[in-house]
This record gives structure tokens, sequence and C-alpha cells, in this order.
């Protein structure tokens, strides 16, 4: 970790230079803002989804396929061979369970419904990307090596994930897979990490290229809009997939956080390909309406040119098939009445005093 260029003597940074007028500090949301804010910050009703098992069942016609589980969870199935993204199966993104952002439903399957994995991809160490109790259940079920960024795998081995099945990687580094033509690669992103208010960038946050000799998947994990987009297209591009962050944003936090407009700015930079958003339609982490990343995506990708994927929870698609997107999220608040929803007063009082703010 010391010998990281990102690391800062005592925690690790961001170097690359902020892009002027990203971040608006006049505009910095309050937590008391967060917690009693009125809006339609969760859905009415329940998102559509879709049990993924059957489609399961079948390989990828054109060799990669892509099911969305809700926030950024995601299982990337590319030439026979299958990586999970950021999985959170837990019901709060938040270090207890009774308080906390609440996840909107449920994951469409189990966790012990899935197939077998061949890695656990984990991007950084916030609550909604790396959750305790899924991992605790995970190394139970599959034995799979865990890709993680520098730091992160302290969290694993505590957690009771053996040792030889935890990679760490600093940014440009990569892991390949022992008999198998897949490599998982750390490239930029502009965050922060933490689990509390005493290990503020203690470990290392990234973005991550999965690819095998025949497709190549990008993985945002959290993000601010960057310029290095560009060299990481240099290095690996083109994508076939693209999956970037959505969700959480706000003008103060310009520079940890894309939201949809600057995703679609970042999805410029590393050269297109089929655009999977994540980190929306899950939790609640954020001031503005829970499906706004949805609605500005639907309006403006195709303008810019976008292929927007944006399937149902649990819906296998793949992206060479392009199929257009619609928007079945507006289902959820058909039966949504009466005045815009205030925060529950488990969401309003019981949000855990050690919890790093921004939570995501």
């Amino acid at each position: 970790m010391r010998a990281s260029p990102r690391w800062a003597g005592e925690g690790f940074r961001n170097v690359h230079p902020i892009q002027p007028g990203l971040r608006d500090g006049s505009e910095r949301p309050s937590l008391s803002d967060f917690l009693c804010s009125e809006g339609r910050r969760t859905p009415a009703g329940p998102l559509p989804a879709q049990n993924p098992l059957d489609a399961w069942l079948k390989p990828a016609d054109t060799g990669l396929r892509a099911t969305w589980l809700g926030h950024s969870t995601v299982l990337i199935e590319i030439d026979g061979l299958r990586v999970l993204t950021d999985p959170v199966w837990g019901k709060r993104a938040s270090p207890s369970q009774l308080a906390g952002p609440k996840r909107f439903q449920p994951v469409p399957l189990a966790l012990k419904a899935l197939p077998r994995l061949d890695a656990v991809a984990i991007s950084h160490d916030h609550y909604d990307h790396l959750d305790l109790p899924t991992i605790r259940e995970l190394i139970k079920l599959q034995d799979v090596p865990f890709i993680t960024s520098l730091g992160v795998g302290a969290h694993l081995e505590a957690w009771g994930v053996p040792a030889a099945r935890i990679v760490e990687l600093d940014w440009w580094e990569h892991w390949q897979a022992p008999g198998a033509e897949l490599r998982i690669s750390a490239a930029p992103s502009q965050h922060f990490s933490g689990r509390s208010l005493s290990d503020r960038n203690a470990t290392l946050w990234s973005s991550l290229v999965i690819e095998t000799p025949r497709h190549r998947v990008f993985f945002s994990g959290d993000t601010g809009l960057t310029s290095e987009y560009a060299a990481i297209r240099e290095r690996f591009g083109p994508f076939d997939l693209v999956m970037l962050e959505v969700g959480a944003f706000h003008p103060a936090w310009g520079d940890i956080h894309l939201g949809p407009e600057n995703a679609l700015k970042a999805l410029q930079l590393l050269g297109g390909g089929a655009f999977l958003p994540v980190h929306w339609g899950t939790f609640s982490l954020a001031l503005h309406d829970w499906d706004q990343p949805a609605e500005t995506l639907l309006e403006l990708g195709p303008r810019q040119g976008a292929q927007l994927l944006m399937p149902r929870l649990g819906e296998a698609v793949e992206p060479a098939k392009g199929e257009p997107a619609a928007p079945w999220w507006r289902e959820a608040d058909a039966p949504r009445r009466g005045p815009p929803r205030a925060a529950s007063p488990d969401e309003a009082t019981g949000m855990p005093a050690a919890m790093p703010w921004p939570i995501d």
C-alpha cells in the first residue's frame, strides 16, 4: 500500500486534478437534509423483477451476458466464465441491520441460488459495495477468489475469507485466472473509502476491467468524472459493455459521483460501448427522486447516440443484441397517491453515528 503512487502518508488520495466546475460546494447537503427531506426518494411499489435462473441455464449466444441484480451487483457471464461485481444481498447499506438506508426490495434470487462463480470483483469498501453478511454467506457457499483494491483484503480476511483467495490490486495491475482466459484489472476512479469516521481513505478505490481475448467489460465502481477515462480507453478499449454508476448524485458530490449526465460524458471518454447503468434503483442514498437517474438517461442517452441497456432486476441481457430501453420502472410508481413520502422513522432517527458522510 505504501508503495502505491496514490498513498499519501496516512491514506490514499485522488491524484488527478478535479475538473473545474465539477463540484459545487455551495450546495453541500447536511445529514439532516438527507434524513428529513421529503420527495419521491423510494418507489411506491415493488419494482418489476425476474428470476434469472432459467436464463442462466443456457449459455449466452454472443458469449457476453449481464444480469443486474440491484445497485452495483451484476453477474457478468463472459465466454463461459462468471464474475460477480460488488455483491450486496444485505437489507441495509449500513453498519447496522436495524438502521440506515434500506433496500427497496430483496434481490431477485437468494445468494445460495447463484451458479458457480469464477471470481468476485469488489471495487471499494463502502457499505453499499462491500457487505459483511453477504461475504460471510458467500464464502460458505463457494470457493471463489476475491479480486479487490489495495487494503480491502483486510476486511475480507477479518470476516473469514482465506488469505489465499484474496487478490489486492493497485491501479493498472491485474489478476489472471489460473487455467482460464479471464483477466481482471484495476483502473483509476475519483472517489474515497471508509466504513467509519476513523478509517477514511485507509483503503483504495478502483474501477475494474473484466476481459477475455474476445470481450471486454468496464465497471466504474464509484467515481466522479475524470479525464483518466481516456487513458483507460487507450489501455483497454474498446469495450463491449460499460457499467457506470448513475445514482446517489448531488452537485456537491460531482468529484466523487457521476450522476446520469456525467456518466454519458464518461461513456464518450471510454469510447462508447453498450451502457448498463448501475448504482441506482436499490437504496436511497441522495436527495433526488429514486428514478431520476433512469429518466434522465432515457431522455438524454438516445440524443447522444448511447446504446442504453436498462434491464429489469434479474433480467439477463446480451449487449450485442442491443434491445431498446423501455421505462419499466414507471410501473413501480403507479400506485403512488397523496403527498410526497418523507423519510421513515428508522431512516430519520436511527442512522448509526459512526457512518462516514457522504455514506457512499
